[in-house]
């Protein structure tokens, strides 16, 4: 059964999308931790982030810096944190999160975000790419 991140993958299910090329995909994660919250993941469904093979994990974490840095330049923190954890959704991905302290990384507090801010922080973090 497909996971939901192959779903949008396949544009079954929209998301606000930040970045993609031929193997990976970057969108904001509607749960956020905090505004620019966003998921970066491989297109290939592989559950287990170090299930990837060496090519798709470093593929996988250049795309993921590439975001990252665009994150920094549009989202006001103190750096942005990298989380891979992978228990809830059964597909490899990587949390990059702004944060400005240790707790912004507990995924205990969420933030609320309009839609209509969700769109235009895609559109921020796009023009930093």
């Amino acid at each position: 059964m497909s996971s939901i991140f192959s779903k949008i993958v396949k544009g079954d299910i929209p998301c606000y999308k930040i970045a993609e090329d031929e193997n990976y995909l970057a969108f904001l994660d509607v749960n956020p931790n905090a505004k620019g919250h966003t998921l970066c993941i491989p297109k290939l469904e592989v559950d287990k982030l170090f299930d990837l093979d060496e090519e798709q994990y470093m593929g996988l974490m250049r795309f993921a810096r590439k975001v990252a840095l665009a994150i920094e330049k549009t989202v006001p923190c103190n750096r942005v944190g990298v989380s891979v954890i992978g228990l809830e959704v059964p597909h490899a991905h990587v949390h990059l999160i702004p944060i400005n302290g240790m707790d912004d990384m507990r995924f205990l507090s969420k933030v609320q975000i309009t839609k209509e801010e969700f769109e235009n922080l895609a559109l921020a973090i796009q023009a930093n790419l």
